[in-house]
């Protein structure tokens, strides 16, 4: 994307210190949601947009978006920290329970991404949770994306993950264990 540069302001007292912003052509953009939006918006013409056309679609897709921001970001975190193994199985209860919603829309669109074919902005914001999801799976033995349980999210997350946008974006799953690993050190030691 030509002059866009991607910059963290961590160390910047400026829009509360939230990350990740884009900035385009000299103004910041902050939210990981608002960013896809404005770079569909912006960089989308006559390709397939990550937004629907229609409305109704539209806002379904945004509704869903904002749902798992708010049930998976917080239940992941919660697992993240949670000190006792009680705590750990509850987070991960909560997010599995979070997408079920998911699973049944899925099956009644029988398409088999949230986009239809194409990847949308709901296979987006779901997708990022993917490697956090594998991560705190494979460290507490504690499986959130059931296959039996939800077996159209199974057959999304096969797709989605197949799509070569994703593969190479996406960290490895050993990656993210180290991180959480290193986070869950210091947060024991504070």
């Amino acid at each position: 994307m030509k002059g866009v540069e991607c910059q963290n302001l961590e160390e910047q007292d400026i829009f509360n210190k939230l990350v990740p912003v884009l900035i385009h052509h000299g103004v910041p953009i902050c939210e990981s949601m608002i960013i896809v939006q404005y770079i569909d918006e912006v960089w989308s013409s006559g390709e397939p947009h990550i937004l629907p056309a229609d409305p109704l679609e539209r806002a379904a897709a945004r509704f869903w978006a904002f749902y798992l921001d708010d049930k998976m970001f917080s239940s992941l975190n919660d697992q993240l920290f949670a000190v006792t193994e009680e705590t750990k199985l509850k987070a991960a209860e909560e997010a599995s329970e979070a997408i079920e919603p998911l699973e049944a829309d899925l099956r009644r669109s029988g398409k088999p991404l949230f986009g239809g074919d194409v990847l949308g902005f709901v296979d987006i914001v779901l997708g990022v949770f993917l490697p956090s999801i594998r991560a705190l799976e494979r460290m507490d033995g504690i499986q959130i994306l059931n296959e039996a349980k939800l077996p159209n999210l199974a057959r999304w997350e096969e797709r989605f993950c197949s799509d070569d946008a994703v593969k190479e974006a996406f960290p490895a799953v050993e990656e993210v264990i180290a991180a959480f690993e290193h986070i869950r050190r210091q947060s024991s030691i504070e």
